[in-house]
């Protein structure tokens, strides 16, 4: 069964209450603290969904491991050294040729 909350609507009153009733029950009209028919439910966002137990998440949701999945546009390990070495070397040139 929901909580509801409540609130009185009229701006003496102000009453802010929950209300643990079904979802069959008939909406609460009346303040219980100053008794006028001006009681409004609020619209709640609810709960969230918490699942428990085993195997629901990890087993249909869970990702694959990092060791599994291939990271996209690898650079290999001698390109990246070559690059490296080139684009060090380049500079060290061109600035030996300005001078």
């Amino acid at each position: 069964m929901p909580t509801y909350e409540y609130y009185c609507s009229d701006p003496t009153c102000g009453n802010e209450f929950e209300c643990f009733q079904s979802m069959k029950d008939p909406v609460l009209s009346e303040c219980p603290k100053c008794g006028k028919s001006t009681l409004k439910r609020k619209i709640g966002t609810g709960a969230g969904i918490i699942f428990k137990g085993s195997g629901f998440y990890e087993t249909d949701y869970k990702r694959k491991s990092a060791s599994n999945a291939s990271p996209i546009n690898p650079i290999p390990k001698n390109d990246a050294a070559s690059t490296a070495s080139t684009a060090t070397s380049e500079p060290a040139k061109a600035s030996a040729t300005a001078g």
